[in-house]
C-alpha cells in the first residue's frame, strides 16, 4: 500500500535541511520502501517541506520509517501528515 508523507520544515530551518540532506538521502534509498520523494519549494524556489511516497505493508511501517528519517530525528519538520494515497496516474 502507498502512503503519502508531507511534511513541512520549521521557519527559518533551512540550514537545518541542509546540513542533514545527505544522511536524509541515503535513508531514501537504503531500504527499498520509498518509491517517490522530492522537497517542497517555497516562493523563493528554497526547499521548505518534504513530500514521500512510501509503498509500504501498514501505516505502522509508514509511521517508523517517518520517525526514523534523519529530518525528522534533527528535528526539522513543524508538522508531518501521513495518509493512505491511492496512485491513479505514474
Amino acid at each position: 500500500m502507498f502512503y503519502a508523507l508531507m511534511a513541512q520544515d520549521k521557519p527559518g530551518a533551512l540550514q537545518v535541511r541542509k546540513d542533514n540532506r545527505e544522511a536524509h538521502i541515503a535513508y531514501l534509498k537504503e531500504n527499498g520502501i520509498v518509491a517517490q520523494a522530492g522537497p517542497l519549494l517555497d516562493a523563493n524556489g528554497d526547499m521548505c517541506g518534504s513530500l514521500v511516497i512510501l509503498d509500504c505493508a501498514d501505516m505502522a511501517a509508514a509511521e517508523a520509517w517517518a520517525a526514523n528519517d534523519p529530518y525528522a530525528k534533527a528535528g526539522l519538520f513543524a508538522e508531518v501528515k501521513l495518509a493512505p494515497w491511492n496512485r491513479v496516474i505514474g
